[in-house]
């Protein structure tokens, strides 16, 4: 589905469940203030896609649970599925609060040139949110029980400085969240 239209809301109706029954791209958005709320989502089996991607400018992905179906160990050979991926380049400003995530390859793949803000979520069973040269500041965040391959992942070409270092203090800041720093 193609989510363009400024300042709208799609908000989820609970008990409702949006299952992935193939290899697509559920929610593309795009444009400026959207707003995804409230949804549930999860896939029939692991497909090497991402259930949300996003692109334009103050977005926001508020009190989801967005989740895979398990997948065998170890999690470096799992289907590379992800909650959210970004559009490099074309994408500021987003806001990722109060979500959930589990039994996914990432939570969220931030690609190059963009930035937000990714507050209070709950991840595990993940290889963690990774970084790969966005700017996202990253504060109250928890991780649950299996636990991520790492919380965090900082990937070369990811600034040095605010607002990831120093790393002692994003670690504190997200629930002595484990930090891979590869920049």
């Amino acid at each position: 589905m193609n989510v363009n239209k400024q300042g709208i809301t799609l908000r989820g109706y609970p008990g409702n469940i949006i299952e992935l029954q193939a290899n697509v791209i559920p929610f593309m958005v795009t444009g400026s203030g959207i707003t995804l709320e409230g949804l549930t989502m999860t896939s029939d089996i692991p497909y090497p896609s991402e259930f949300i991607q996003i692109g334009g400018s103050n977005h926001r992905l508020l009190n989801n649970t967005i989740f895979g179906p398990e997948q065998a160990p170890p999690s470096t050979g799992w289907v590379v599925n992800r909650a959210v991926v970004t559009q490099a380049g074309n994408m500021s400003n987003l806001l990722i609060r109060n979500n959930t995530f589990y039994s996914l390859r990432q939570p969220a793949y931030l690609n190059p040139n963009t930035t937000g803000d990714i507050l209070n979520n709950v991840v595990y069973n993940t290889r963690g949110w990774v970084v790969d040269g966005a700017v996202f500041v990253f504060s109250g965040n928890s991780w649950g029980i299996p636990a991520n391959a790492v919380d965090i992942a900082l990937l070369v070409g990811t600034q040095t400085g605010p607002p990831y270092d120093p790393l002692s203090e994003l670690s504190r800041n997200n629930s002595d969240a484990t930090i891979s720093d590869q920049r």
